[in-house]
């Protein structure tokens, strides 16, 4: 008996030491700055390559729209005079990685014209461009379309307006703070809302144009404004809006 009790405690402390060992990254903004450790900023309007960052968008991206306040990385998108301003970061060759279960909880901006997304981009992606790099799209919201969440999957055989999407209605998704999870493996992408299974991507062909996911990839978070997702009318009366992320976290299979 007393074998058994002594082997159910050192179950029980190991337990939690196994679990957090699965988790290759989290940030839970619980501080007062963002982890430049992980993190770097985008800013500007994209030019001269991809003025309206490749999609019409509006905004020009600025680090002072990047706060971290209460456990929440705060992304704010604001209109001075007559031009939208935003805030834009990326992990980059800070945290990258290859396969995984990447989990976000956060609260979403509403209006028209908001785009807020939490996304990924292949590693290489200086080397050999979009979409050969591939895209993944955990989160995106626009405005235009309310009770919506955009699942996606950007592939060098399909881009831009992709197949690989899925649009999930949830009457409530504005409302409060959502579970965002993308599980990706080598063979299939998964997508969950909530728990809640919302698309399953599975290739037609295993190869670098259907399926450009077998290597590392970093992490996104922003809000555009407009664009060509966004859609051409920004209701200036929802500024200045909030995209709050409680946590992001990424874990091994």
């Amino acid at each position: 008996m007393n074998f058994l009790k002594n082997y159910s405690c050192l179950l029980l402390t190991l337990l939690p030491l196994l679990t957090t060992a699965q988790v290759i990254f989290e940030d839970n903004f619980d501080g007062e700055q963002l982890n430049m450790n992980s993190w770097s900023y985008e800013e500007g309007d994209g030019c001269p390559n991809l003025c309206g960052w490749g999609n019409n968008e509006r905004q020009v991206y600025n680090r002072d729209y990047v706060k971290v306040e209460d456990g929440n990385l705060v992304i704010t998108a604001s209109k001075k005079g007559d031009q939208y301003f935003s805030g834009k970061i990326n992990s980059k060759e800070k945290v990258e990685f290859k396969y995984g279960i990447i989990e976000v909880r956060a609260k979403l901006a509403t209006g028209e014209g908001l785009w807020p997304a939490v996304w990924m981009l292949g590693a290489d992606i200086s080397e050999v461009g979009w979409p050969a790099s591939g895209e993944i799209d955990i989160l995106e919201y626009v405005g235009r379309e309310p009770h919506t969440v955009f699942t996606s999957l950007h592939t060098p055989a399909s881009h831009g307006e992709t197949i690989n999407t899925k649009k999930t209605f949830i009457s409530d998704i504005e409302t409060g703070y959502h579970i965002y999870k993308t599980e990706w493996t080598e063979k299939y992408i998964k997508f969950f809302v909530d728990n809640e299974l919302v698309y399953t991507f599975i290739p037609e062909v295993y190869d670098e144009n259907y399926y450009p996911y077998n290597k590392d990839f970093y992490l996104l978070i922003n809000m555009a404004v407009g664009g060509n997702f966004g859609g051409p009318k920004v209701d200036d009366a929802v500024f200045p809006a909030k995209f709050y992320i409680d946590y992001i976290k990424v874990s091994k299979l």
